[in-house]
């Protein structure tokens, strides 16, 4: 909240946040002031309508009908919400994808997004030991897919791959995230936090950190 507070003091500086918890409403007295004048926007990413299904894959984290009260709220509060449906594992929470959207359009969102699962590293080792524990029937399916988008492996970096993976799965989902976007006005018009109300702080001091590259 100290953070918040502090950019609200500032002159025009604008925030974007991401979060999956509703304890953001907490600060909501804060956020609807910067809303007002167009500095900030607020991310909530939920991964599932399913409660059990919720509570497996992210089981200390807020239920999902809370997340989208919590949209709700802040979009009547006129805080503009972004709804992330990240991350998405394909056969496990991905056929919920059109729901996720719908739901999220209900509660006031006006953006949506989607991050496809990525497994760097030793997350690869550590996704697969969790799914053959808690979704053994399915493990073989939904590792198969997920290597089909990256080329056969568990996980690739390139910047325009990572996050959505590539084949026509890939290009499956994508499609089916535009379309029923389109059909629930999310993404419909574009909208950027305002950038032109920032002004820098002036020195207090000549000992001041903005001051280390002045001529001497």
């Amino acid at each position: 909240r100290s953070l918040l507070e502090a950019f609200l003091s500032a002159e025009g500086l604008e925030i974007s946040l991401t979060t999956k918890s509703p304890l953001v409403l907490r600060d909501l007295d804060l956020l609807a002031p910067m809303a007002e004048k167009g500095l900030v926007s607020v991310a909530i990413s939920f991964t599932s309508l399913d409660r059990q299904l919720s509570r497996v894959m992210e089981p200390r984290c807020a239920a999902p009908h809370r997340r989208l009260d919590a949209m709700r709220e802040l979009s009547s509060a006129g805080v503009p919400v972004t709804a992330m449906t990240a991350p998405l594992i394909p056969a496990l929470n991905e056929p919920e994808l059109e729901h996720l959207l719908e739901a999220a359009a209900d509660a006031g969102a006006k953006r949506a997004g989607y991050v496809l699962l990525r497994l760097p590293l030793e997350i690869a080792g550590l996704f697969t030991e969790w799914l053959e524990a808690h979704y053994p029937d399915r493990a073989k399916r939904v590792m198969s897919l997920l290597r089909g988008m990256h080329s056969g492996q568990d996980y690739r970096s390139e910047w325009q791959v990572r996050q959505r993976g590539d084949g026509p799965y890939a290009q499956l989902i994508a499609a089916r995230f535009r379309n029923a976007s389109r059909r629930l006005g999310l993404n419909s018009a574009r909208t950027s936090l305002r950038t032109d109300l920032f002004r820098v702080p002036p020195r207090k001091d000549h000992g001041s950190q903005m001051g280390l590259f002045d001529d001497p």
